[in-house]
């Protein structure tokens, strides 16, 4: 009989062999293969020292391996196939009709890298692409007196937020809206958070399976990937109060974004993955 750690070792070495693509939650084969295991065995995340040397029977090491088949057969997000992601600790529902979360604002959410341009006058907040909802969960779980707005073009990612908004017990703060943008929105905001489409084009065509798996209006920002961000900069003061700023995820187009907005006065934000992948504006600068 297999233990859970042996499991975890060969469907760590299948995913590898396969040549899958991480970065939906995780960024290796072991780490996705501990997600995939666990959650199989309906054992707790965090735990994999407790439970490493415990004996799987027969039929849930099949369940298992069916797991990673799929896995590697579907090429699909591992968090597609849980039904669920994780963000700063916080569990969220996801499926085929979000993007898997992964923004790099929700850590400058945790770690209070933007308080220094928040303060009594940030009351309300507008998480923009809101997908499945988590940066509009975030943002009102860490500032306990804000209202939020969580607005997406995307009726179907609207039914997924929805579903985290209730999950997290913050019907009550937190309104979804509808929205092309800033069309449908209810401004002026002291804070707006957004996790655009930003992939340029060139760049979308060599994405791995795993985030073609995505919805591509979630991904695509045109040939520079910056359409979307030039309509939101152009829209965005109408929106803002007087004192808000914009904390805008570009990903790895902090290039095209300089050559669009060579004028632009920003401030870049580190974040675990460098200080070019996120940036905060203020409504005097746009």
């Amino acid at each position: 009989m297999s233990t859970v750690i042996e499991l975890i070792e060969a469907g760590a070495k299948q995913l590898a062999d396969a040549g899958v693509a991480f970065g939906h939650g995780t960024d290796n084969a072991f780490d996705e293969a501990v997600w995939l295991v666990l959650w199989r065995l309906g054992l707790p995340l965090d735990e994999l020292d407790e439970v490493a040397d415990r004996p799987v029977s027969p039929a849930d090491a099949t369940r298992i391996n069916d797991l990673f088949s799929q896995r590697i057969e579907t090429r699909q997000p591992a968090a597609y196939l849980t039904k669920e992601a994780w963000l700063q600790g916080v569990p969220f529902y996801v499926d085929e009709r979000t993007i898997v979360p992964r923004s790099f604002i929700a850590e400058l959410l945790a770690d209070g890298s933007i308080d220094p341009w928040l303060g009594e006058h940030t009351r309300r907040v507008l998480d923009l692409c809101t997908g499945n909802g988590s940066l509009a969960v975030l943002a009102a779980m860490t500032y306990p007196d804000i209202a939020v707005d969580a607005a997406d073009l995307s009726t179907t990612a609207l039914e997924v937020a929805a579903i985290n908004v209730t999950r997290h017990q913050l019907d009550e703060r937190i309104t979804l809206l509808e929205s092309d943008g800033l069309a449908n929105v209810r401004g002026p905001y002291d804070l707006i958070l957004c996790n655009p489409p930003y992939v340029n084009a060139q760049s979308m065509t060599a994405l791995p399976a795993e985030y073609r798996a995505e919805p591509e209006l979630a991904l695509a920002g045109g040939a520079d990937g910056m359409d979307f961000i030039r309509r939101l900069l152009a829209e965005a003061p109408a929106c803002m109060s007087e004192s808000a700023v914009l904390v805008l995820e570009i990903g790895n187009e902090r290039a095209n974004f300089e050559a669009a907005f060579p004028q632009l006065e920003v401030v870049w934000l580190a974040t675990s993955a460098g200080e070019d992948q996120v940036l905060l504006v203020t409504r005097e600068s746009l």
